[in-house]
C-alpha cells in the first residue's frame, strides 16, 4: 500500500511523544501499569513520554543505554496499532514483548518462560497483507539467539517454541486441544500482530511469554493481576539484556 504524503508525521492518533522521544528498543508489556512498573524499578532517570489513553510509556537508561517501555493493550487490533506506529512512525528498530499466557502443553509449570519462536492463529489480522498463502510469523534469530543465551546464563526455566495467537480469551469450542496435539505451547492474544508488523517494516521482534496460569488438563494453578504487574521479573530481565546487547552490535 502506498501512504499518502506526511502519514508518517508524529505524534499520531494514540501516541503524543515527539520524534526521537523513543529509543531504538522498546520493551512492551500488555498492561500500562507493568510499563510503569518496570521504568520505576529497571530503568535509570526514566520519563514519561505517553498518556494517550493511559497507555503508558517512558525512556529511561538502562546500563547506561537508552531504552524505551510502554504497554501494548490487550488483543491483535491493540498490539497492531502500537507496534505499527513505533516501528513506522518513530522509526523504533525493534520490540520484545514481555507479556502472561495461559499453558497448553502439559510440561509446562507455573511461571516458566516461553521464548516464542513462532505463532499460530485464530486470528484475521493476517488477511491485510493479501498474500497468495498462509504466513508463518517468526520471531528474529538474532534476538531469539541472544533471549536464549541470556536465560541459561541466569539460570531461568524457560521453553522455545510455537505459540497460539487467539483473538477469544473465552473460547467456547476447547480447540486448545487441538492445538496441544500438535505440540503449540501456550496461548495469549498479541504476538500475532507484533510479528507480522515488524516483518512488513523489516524491522525486530521477540516475545517473551511467562505462564501465568493453565488452558488444559483442569490445572487450576493461577497467578492474580498484582502478581502479573510486578512479579514477571525473569522475563523483564531477559528482555532488557536483549534489547541492550542488540544496542550494542548496532552501534558496532
Amino acid at each position: 500500500m502506498d501512504y499518502p504524503e506526511n502519514f508518517f508525521e508524529v505524534p499520531t492518533p494514540h501516541i503524543e511523544a515527539k520524534k526521537g522521544d523513543f529509543a531504538d528498543f522498546v520493551i512492551m508489556p500488555g498492561d500500562p501499569l507493568r510499563a510503569e512498573f518496570i521504568a520505576e524499578n529497571f530503568l535509570e532517570n526514566a520519563v514519561c513520554i505517553n498518556r494517550v489513553r493511559g497507555m503508558l510509556a517512558f525512556t529511561g537508561e538502562y546500563k547506561g543505554k537508552k531504552i524505551s517501555v510502554m504497554g501494548h493493550g490487550m488483543g491483535c487490533p491493540s498490539m497492531g496499532i502500537y507496534s505499527f506506529e513505533l516501528f513506522n512512525h518513530y522509526d523504533v528498530k525493534g520490540i520484545i514483548r514481555v507479556g502472561s499466557c495461559g499453558a497448553i502443553a502439559k510440561n509446562l509449570k507455573l511461571r516458566d518462560v516461553i521464548i516464542a519462536q513462532g505463532c499460530c492463529t485464530n486470528s484475521n489480522y493476517l488477511a491485510q497483507f493479501e498474500l497468495p498463502g498462509d504466513f508463518s510469523p517468526l520471531a528474529d534469530y538474532s534476538l531469539l539467539e541472544k533471549a536464549v543465551n541470556l536465560a541459561k546464563e541466569k539460570g531461568i526455566s524457560y521453553t522455545v517454541g510455537n505459540i497460539l495467537t487467539s483473538d477469544r480469551f473465552y473460547d467456547d469450542s476447547g480447540s486448545v486441544y487441538k492445538w496441544q496435539k500438535i505440540g503449540v505451547l501456550a496461548t495469549e492474544m498479541e504476538t500475532l500482530a507484533l510479528y507480522a508488523n515488524a516483518a512488513r517494516a523489516g524491522k525486530k521482534a521477540l516475545a517473551l511469554v511467562t505462564v501465568s496460569d493453565f488452558v488444559t488438563d483442569n490445572r487450576t494453578e493461577t497467578t492474580t493481576s498484582e502478581e502479573r504487574q510486578t512479579t514477571f521479573n525473569d522475563m523483564i530481565s531477559v528482555a532488557l539484556d536483549t534489547a541492550l546487547a542488540n544496542l550494542v552490535d548496532l552501534e558496532g
